[in-house]
């Protein structure tokens, strides 16, 4: 039973690294600019509770790898939660598509590249998933090397995830994200214990 338990930590501690990409909202203040302030505050209401969706799917997985958790239980947890994770970044595409390009010069590449970016992470979570649903959770140790390499590509996913998005949301975009109420909600820090 031992066997699984530092991969699961593992798992644990690539998944808080890696899906509050979305999150990464930056800038404080700046000009007011009422058209991108209803297009920030549009994608941040959608934002928000897809973000919830992505914290709780983390949290699950969380919880179940700090017990001494069964194989069966740690896979269905697991495929949940890389299902919810890809349907809320998929949701969160959709949203960015649904307010259009933010009024900001390259507005529209920016636009097409996060929505680009964010149906690949889903993607990456439903093929996640996949891999979760195909592990053997009748042999310990197959089991274990399985959840190390889904952890090895969560890790990827949470570095290689942040660029498109942290362009979307640099400069002026950031700042009026920044001045959205349900923004700010969505990005209070997450826990990092691991």
């Amino acid at each position: 039973m031992e066997g699984t338990k530092p991969v699961n930590k593992k798992l644990a501690a690539a998944l808080s690294g890696g899906a509050v990409l979305v999150l990464a909202l930056s800038g404080c203040g700046g000009d007011d600019n009422e058209k991108l302030d209803s297009w920030a505050k549009e994608v941040c209401d959608a934002v928000q509770p897809q973000a919830k969706k992505i914290e709780s799917a983390n949290a699950s997985i969380q919880k179940e790898t700090s017990d001494n958790s069964k194989p069966d239980d740690v896979q269905k947890t697991d495929a949940k939660a890389f299902q919810d994770m890809s349907d809320a970044y998929k949701a969160i595409g959709s949203a960015v598509t649904k307010a259009g390009p933010p009024d900001v010069e390259n507005g529209e590449k920016k636009q097409q590249d996060a929505v680009k970016e964010l149906n690949s992470i889903s993607a990456a979570y439903a093929s996640l998933k996949k891999q979760v649903d195909d592990l053997d959770t009748k042999d310990q140790g197959k089991f274990a090397d399985g959840l190390k390499d889904i952890a090895t590509e969560l890790d990827k996913l949470g570095k290689s995830g942040n660029d498109a998005l942290r362009t979307l949301e640099e400069g002026e975009v950031g700042q009026a994200m920044s001045r959205q109420s349900s923004c700010k909600a969505a990005t209070a820090p997450a826990s990092t214990q691991g």
